[in-house]
């Protein structure tokens, strides 16, 4: 019997991408991470991790999970299994979009 490798994208979400199963992710994330006390997530969205840009000549990103912690603190949480030479600058963009997408939020 051959298993799925949860560190492939699509067996991750296939795993994990299920409103049903977030206190699964949650718990696996807070383990994996070894996230305790405050820092604990208490909520995680995987539904739309599309970030499509408002600027039709930017590219999409794709996130694995945006998730938020006991302190109302947001980030984001990205798979990385191989090496990525462009993967510091693909971090920065990804965390800039997202946190672009909640200035809406404190400007109102």
């Amino acid at each position: 019997m051959k298993f799925a490798n949860p560190t492939n994208d699509i067996a991750f979400k296939k795993i994990f991408g299920d409103e049903n199963k977030t206190e699964v992710l949650i718990s696996f994330l807070n383990s994996i991470l070894d996230f305790k006390g405050n820092k604990e997530i208490k909520s995680v969205t995987i539904a739309n991790p599309y970030q499509v840009p408002k600027i039709k000549e930017l590219k999409n990103t794709i996130l694995d999970i945006k998730a938020i912690n006991q302190n109302d603190e947001h980030f984001i949480v990205e798979m990385q299994v191989e090496k990525d030479k462009e993967f510091a600058k693909r971090s920065l963009y990804y965390t800039s979009k997202s946190y672009v997408e909640q200035i809406d939020k404190y400007l109102n």
